[in-house]
């Protein structure tokens, strides 16, 4: 297992609770692989410095993670997919910055 780091940006116009849903259900596909699933940090609303997709602000959440590659590469393919995702990152961490 490794650790990752993941940066979702959704779409500004939602909810909270439906924001904090879809985390759950991101955080949930990665913990069904026997992953761990380290700080889970809500940044909310920010704008943007530009920009995105003709909207100015998004949803913050950022999360780490202890996973294997196979299910991070199948996760970036959901959030890529999803339509209230404006941007997303998965980052490979070194094991020392991996909160629990």
């Amino acid at each position: 297992m490794r650790p990752y780091e993941v940066m979702v940006i959704f779409e500004g116009e939602q909810e909270e609770a439906a924001v904090k849903t879809s985390t759950k259900i991101y955080t949930d596909l990665v913990a069904s692989s026997e992953a761990t699933i380290g700080n889970v940090d809500h940044w909310g609303k920010r704008k943007f410095a530009y920009p995105i997709n003709k909207k100015n602000e998004g949803y913050y959440v950022v999360f780490q993670t202890m996973a294997e590659p196979e299910i991070m590469s199948e996760l970036g393919r959901q959030l890529a997919l999803a339509t209230n995702v404006v941007r997303h990152i998965v980052l490979r961490i070194p094991e020392e910055v991996f909160v629990k």
